[in-house]
């Protein structure tokens, strides 16, 4: 590929939102999209997470219409900037949502990290190349300054501090929950939903090939074939070569503009996207069980 360097010059510690802008919009759209999917699919595997987007129903009611809004409010700040008017309402949204439940600073910090570690080391696994300095920094000061103003605090400084703590954190949570499982499994169908009836079966395969045993064992996935696994690898690496030889994207890929996103077909009005539930938060026990909603 013959690439267009938009980020030539630009500081990732005060340049950062153009420079992450232009990676997800210009130089890994299909990439960062995938990523960050299995980002968020990823954190499920925490009970307190799992179970909590299981009591909600709306990750296994309205599925597509959450992976819709999700997509779209993540996207806003991006493109306009995250203290730009329209970034404001988003995150303002995004923290209403939040704010109907009792989700600790740990998780919010967990899903966060997943954000900057799990698109760095897809992308080193499956891009048409790797990340660079410069951008792998401004990523980990993007995703700090949206923490802040989520209102999350103790943010990792460093990368490499957001992957050991994306990591420890995996490692003492990550356990199986019949609502975690649940959620799971209505994301992974919806993602069979975006393409071609007979594809459903392999797009299973190939998404449960691209798990790491830790996730595997904590929603109690079969385990692929060796063989499964094999191809799915190799057809991600293809599909980078391709696209190494490709020209540059002269035009940037938005979440808005895929097919997949299906929940508003006449356009959205920011503070009219997500839930807008009674308002009740889920309580828990004293055993830290999900008791009710609403």
């Amino acid at each position: 590929m013959y690439s267009i360097d938009r980020n030539s010059g630009l500081d990732p510690d005060t340049d950062f939102e153009v420079i992450y802008r232009n990676l997800v919009t210009y130089d890994f759209p299909w990439d960062m999209n995938q990523s960050l999917s299995f980002a968020l699919f990823r954190t499920y595997a925490v009970p307190s997470i799992g179970r909590l987007l299981d009591a909600t129903g709306e990750f296994t009611g309205r599925v597509q219409k959450r992976y819709d809004d999700t997509g779209l409010l993540l996207e806003i700040p991006l493109l306009e900037g995250i203290s730009s008017p329209q970034g404001r309402s988003a995150v303002r949204r995004i923290n209403q949502m939040h704010r109907m439940y009792d989700i600790s600073n740990d998780d919010m910090r967990y899903v966060l990290s997943t954000f900057v570690v799990v698109p760095k080391r897809w992308i080193d696994d499956f891009g048409w190349r790797r990340m660079s300095y410069e951008e792998v920094r401004a990523s980990v000061r993007y995703y700090q300054m949206l923490g802040k103003h989520m209102g999350i605090t103790d943010i990792p400084e460093t990368y490499e501090a957001f992957a050991r703590f994306m990591d420890d954190y995996e490692q003492a949570n990550f356990a199986y929950d019949e609502g975690a499982r649940r959620v799971a499994d209505s994301t992974l169908h919806l993602m069979t939903t975006f393409y071609p009836g007979p594809v459903a079966p392999v797009i299973d395969i190939f998404s449960r090939s691209l798990m790491d045993p830790p996730l595997l064992n904590a929603f109690h996935y079969r385990k692929p074939g060796r063989f499964a696994r094999w191809a799915s690898i190799a057809g991600l690496k293809a599909r980078a070569r391709v696209v190494a030889v490709l020209p540059s994207r002269r035009k940037p890929r938005l979440v808005r503009d895929m097919p997949r996103i299906r929940s508003y077909p006449n356009g959205f009005d920011v503070d009219k996207l997500g839930t807008f539930a009674p308002g009740c938060p889920v309580h828990r026990n004293t055993d830290g069980r999900t008791a009710s909603v609403g």
